[in-house]
């Protein structure tokens, strides 16, 4: 036997860059499925000061990836030579805008380093971009725009240039695209960062838009630079929030205390995340169980079959959506029909812990049963 284990892989690039008339590197970080699944396509996050950013910001997307809290993602890491180009690239003018280095370096990215991406990788339209400090300023520049080429803003301790703060509340409050905005700063770090910050926020809390979603974290006990560590995985777990499997919270405190539409918080959910983040997944066969049991707790029986209506369309060639209809007509006590669901389900692909020998015993437990109105939850429901 023979186990190969996938690995993320880290390719160094470089591109001829007529905006900047000359070459510049960069580093490309593929998931870990990219090889073994050559249709997947994923969202790609730009990173500047990548030199020194791509190991944490790798790190927490294989962590989170690895329970499934997060999606892969297509990492590029612009290469910034640990600062001595970052200040030429991040240039602006007296008014507030790139300017000579700033503006070429600007249109690098939007112009040729993005088209080279998509082109060679496979990428999907969602694409975030972070930065630190000087480059958590400059990314700002792109929100400039009325349709912005980023989806996602992660700026961390940013160095605004003049009049960026009145022109990011303004732009928040126009957008007409989804927009994920999160910055970051601490109780330690620079006054002026932390005042600038301050005084964004301040305009975010009045913005109505609902396009945009927005967070500031001020951390307590950090610097300006090791503020960086608690910032990732609090930026990716709020740009990726609803992303993750139903929890024992979410069930708890969400699902379990609606009143009805149990079934539709389901598809509202995956309908979420394609909508929102840009990413198309098959509903995770452990939310239809936590829906089912909220389902039968509450004793919501009709929303069982919107549930496998739900799941005929997400898992055609499996018994999860006759399993379902069969469940609704056995608890509403229509006994003959659920028996005949459960044989029809007999027929299809296994899936989870729902066997063929789990389906025949539940149908085998149907015969002789006088049908009459029951609503009392059965226990012998899978785990």
């Amino acid at each position: 036997m023979v186990s190969v284990t996938a690995f993320a892989q880290k390719v160094d690039e470089k591109i001829q860059s007529k905006k900047l008339n000359g070459e510049r590197t960069f580093s490309v970080i593929t998931p870990a499925s990219y090889e073994s699944n050559p249709t997947k396509k994923y969202p790609v996050l730009v990173l500047l000061d990548g030199e020194y950013l791509a190991d944490p910001f790798s790190g927490i997307l294989k962590y989170g990836n690895y329970w499934d809290d997060l999606p892969e993602m297509i990492i590029v890491a612009v290469n910034q030579n640990y600062g001595e180009t970052r200040f030429n690239d991040s240039n602006y003018g007296e008014d507030g805008l790139p300017a000579e280095s700033g503006a070429k370096f600007f249109e690098f990215i939007g112009f040729e380093l993005l088209p080279y991406i998509q082109q060679k990788y496979r990428t999907l339209p969602f694409r975030m971009i972070a930065g630190h400090d000087t480059t958590a300023g400059f990314l700002n520049f792109y929100l400039y725009k009325d349709d912005p080429i980023f989806n996602a803003f992660i700026s961390l301790s940013p160095e605004m240039a003049p009049l960026m703060v009145d022109r990011i509340a303004e732009r928040l409050s126009k957008i007409q695209q989804p927009i994920f905005y999160y910055q970051a700063t601490s109780k330690a770090d620079l006054d002026e960062i932390q005042e600038n910050t301050k005084k964004l926020d301040d305009f975010a809390k009045e913005i109505k838009n609902p396009n945009v979603i927005y967070r500031y974290d001020v951390f307590q006990n950090t610097s300006h630079y090791s503020l960086v560590a608690e910032a990732i995985p609090s930026a990716f777990y709020f740009i990726f929030n609803g992303y993750q499997p139903i929890s024992k919270l979410e069930f708890n405190e969400k699902i379990l205390k609606l009143e009805s539409g149990y079934a539709q918080y389901l598809i509202d959910k995956y309908d979420y995340i394609e909508k929102k983040i840009g990413l198309k997944i098959q509903p995770r066969y452990s939310d239809f169980k936590a829906i089912e049991a909220a389902i039968l707790k509450n004793k919501a029986f009709s929303d069982l079959e919107i549930l496998g209506a739900y799941a005929d369309k997400q898992y055609p060639k499996t018994m999860l959506g006759t399993y379902h209809r069969g469940l609704y007509f056995e608890k509403i006590g229509q006994f003959k029909r659920a028996a005949k669901e459960y044989q029809n389900a007999y027929t299809k692909s296994e899936i989870g812990d729902l066997t063929k020998s789990y389906i025949l015993d539940r149908a085998e437990a149907l015969k002789g049963k006088k049908e009459e109105p029951k609503e009392e939850v059965i226990e012998s429901t899978p785990t």
